[in-house]
């Protein structure tokens, strides 16, 4: 578990289903408010750790990329919401304003993918993601906060995924 400071975490997965099960351990950590950014280009895994973070957050929705459609909302049988953001279609972060993201959080957590397009409209505090492909099957996430309350989500997920604070 390398340690590159106490607001970031890497972790190199060696499957589509070990990126899932990261997914699911974050997932069951968010709240209502909570924005992670995923960082990466095609085929690094952004879309499969979604698919995890939806299921460890309790949805039961068939989650894909929104590359089309720009937001997926996926629920909970308690009719709670989750967002799902693609910003790779977006020309501009003055586009990505109409989607008023501050409401989005305001009605629950909130997933982006290609965040960095937009980057100079979202909260400054966040979890970042950057993914990056190895190999086949492998892929490195980098982890990084901007805030307490996504300082101790990293704690949490660092505990439920290493045992260890």
């Amino acid at each position: 578990m390398p340690i590159l400071a106490p607001n970031t975490l890497e972790f190199f997965s060696r499957s589509p289903e070990q990126t899932r099960r990261v997914g699911m351990r974050l997932g069951g950590l968010l709240q209502t408010g909570d924005m992670i950014c995923l960082q990466g280009e095609l085929g690094t895994g952004k879309t499969t750790l979604v698919q995890g973070i939806a299921q460890g957050w309790g949805s039961l929705d068939a989650v894909t990329s929104p590359t089309f459609v720009l937001v997926n909302i996926y629920r909970r049988p308690d009719a709670a919401q989750l967002f799902h953001l693609d910003a790779y279609r977006l020309e501009s972060a003055a586009e990505a304003e109409e989607l008023d993201i501050d409401a989005l959080l305001a009605q629950g957590p909130l997933v982006i993918e290609w965040p960095e397009r937009i980057e100079p409209i979202l909260p400054d505090e966040r979890l970042w993601v950057r993914m990056e492909y190895l190999a086949e099957e492998h892929r490195e996430m980098q982890f990084a906060t901007r805030g307490e309350r996504y300082e101790s989500l990293l704690a949490a997920l660092r505990q439920a995924v290493y045992g260890v604070a």
